[in-house]
């Protein structure tokens, strides 16, 4: 069997054709890599620029066409950081689906960060040994800790090459005070990550993705090192990082490309890349690292090998039949369990806290809760109209446990966590007595807000407070990290909410004190283990 995946990247966008030998055995005969860099800009102006729009729809097309002429069965494909936050994203993902027929999956940091352990375990031999693994991308950084039989600890941090490259205007030198401002913002976004890692420990430090493959290979060869005839669990040096980071940094950009194993496309940011992975190794105190060249696109084909079980262990063990059965349906339809519970969660927070205005009872909470968990399986069969096929496929499943109403209205309640507002012009929505009419445009009003609020499926959204005044609702949200994208998000959607309870509704963040442990740390300070 050949099986194709295409990892639609924020720097690149990668296909691997495999043929499948076992269930986690597979040959790669065909490897394709194209820097589109579909990120540049994304982070600055919130959209893919016309030409990455473009030029990646024309990769991607490619791509599938070559899969195609190689008799590939299956074609597998997942968007990662610059497609979850690009404001146009969704309208890239519609036309891949016009112009190839293929609906990638929007897939989360975590998500990302457990197919990339699947590929890490697969290439280097952990026997007993716990790993910490980073993988440098375009928009985030992926770190997750795992051994042969469990991810321990996984986050994505809001720190990738092109998101750093967008704070500076110029591809030049940044100077010896940009460096320092660049140094404390790592340390800052990534210290709450760090505290956890140093507190669950590991015995190893391995490093996938173009980014710290390229720095670890021309670390190697800039210290005199021979050409690798692969990098596969070859290791590097903290130190030789570090000589090679100082160098880059002082290079303006056609001089980067001048060092061995640095290609002109990289060169307007690797520098960047090695600030930020130095940062890392340093935070940790690693003074090595172990190349992996296997990244996300081989952890998609393992993860369709082994038919998901990596999946069963994000679900909690559910002795409810509805919970049971609603697993069963995520799971069925590859969604994203901890996502879609985190959904849920602040939905409920919503309901509980406007109970005075709705008045209603545990069984409309529970139709929220379930239309939450279930509100975008619809995606595997097609990313464009997902809101109706999970419709669709709740009606025609008709879920254990479930009565036809209540099955009825999270059906309608799926169908409208986005898109059109429910009115009697539609005929799902006309057909349904007045009383269930209101439930289900109260309840939407309020899943598309924590739909909204977890617009980057990061889960930086801890808490939601509602105060009800006068005929204002007023919707204060507390996490970590920024926020903007996700309030943003959820302010744009707030109408259907507004007019089922006929009050006006805002969005605003949480104001932290001012505190030693809220602000960046000073420059040259090394930051505490336990800020």
């Amino acid at each position: 069997m050949k099986l194709a995946a295409i990892d639609i990247g924020t720097n690149s966008i990668h296909m691997i054709i495999v043929e499948a030998i076992a269930q986690q055995n597979f040959q790669v005969i065909e490897r394709e890599k194209e820097m589109v860099k579909l990120g540049v800009g994304v982070f600055a102006n919130g959209n893919l620029s016309d030409l990455a729009f473009n030029n990646g729809l024309d990769v991607i097309e490619r791509y599938v066409q070559l899969a195609e002429h190689m008799g590939v069965d299956e074609v597998i494909t997942a968007a990662t950081s610059a497609i979850r936050e690009a404001q146009n994203g969704e309208a890239f993902l519609n036309q891949v689906v016009r112009r190839t027929g293929l609906a990638p999956r929007i897939i989360s940091g975590k998500e990302e960060a457990r197919l990339i352990l699947l590929a890490v375990r697969n290439s280097i031999a952990l026997e007993d040994q716990t790993a910490l693994v980073f993988d440098i991308g375009g928009g985030s950084t992926e770190a997750v800790i795992g051994n042969r039989h469990a991810i321990l600890f996984s986050e994505s941090l809001q720190l990738g090459v092109l998101r750093l490259l967008d704070m500076f205007e110029n591809q030049g030198p940044i100077g010896h005070e940009g460096r320092h401002v660049l140094e404390a913002h790592i340390q800052f976004v990534a210290r709450e990550a760090i505290s956890r890692i140093q507190e669950i420990g590991f015995t190893k430090v391995i490093g996938t993705s173009g980014s710290i493959r390229t720095l670890g290979e021309a670390a190697h060869r800039n210290a005199g090192g021979e050409p690798w005839q692969s990098v596969n669990a070859e290791t590097v040096q903290l130190e030789t990082i570090q000589i090679l980071t100082n160098e880059l940094v002082g290079s303006k950009a056609d001089d980067r490309s001048k060092f061995d194993e640095i290609s002109e496309k990289r060169a307007d940011a690797i520098h960047l890349g090695g600030i930020l992975l130095v940062q890392l190794l340093n935070m940790v105190g690693a003074k090595e690292i172990t190349l992996c060249d296997a990244s996300l696109r081989e952890g998609m084909i393992l993860d369709y090998l082994e038919q998901h079980p990596q999946r069963a262990i994000s679900f909690p063990a559910q002795t409810n039949l509805r919970d049971r059965k609603a697993a069963q349906l995520i799971q069925k339809y590859e969604s994203d369990w901890q996502s879609n519970a985190h959904v849920a969660k602040l939905a409920l927070q919503l309901f509980d806290q406007t109970r005075t205005l709705h008045h209603y009872t545990e069984f409309e909470r529970d139709l929220l809760k379930f239309s939450a968990l279930l509100h975008d399986i619809g995606k595997f069969i097609s990313f464009r109209k997902h809101h109706k096929n999970s419709r669709d496929i709740i009606n025609r499943t008709i879920p254990r446990g479930f009565n036809d109403r209540e099955t009825s209205l999270i059906a309608n309640l799926t169908r409208y966590h986005c898109k059109t507002a429910p009115t009697k012009k539609q005929k799902h929505f006309r057909k349904q007595s007045k009383p269930d009419r209101q439930i289900i445009r109260i309840l939407s009003g309020l899943l598309r807000i924590a739909v909204c609020l977890d617009k980057a499926k990061s889960q930086r959204v801890a808490s939601i407070s509602c105060q009800i005044s006068g005929d204002a609702i007023t919707i204060t949200v507390d996490g970590r990290g920024p926020l903007d994208l996700e309030i943003d998000a959820a302010q744009g959607k707030v109408q259907v909410l507004a007019d089922a309870l006929k009050r006006e509704v805002s969005m605003h963040r949480l104001l932290p004190v001012p505190t030693a442990c809220t602000e960046a740390p000073a420059m040259g300070k090394k930051e505490a283990s336990n800020p």
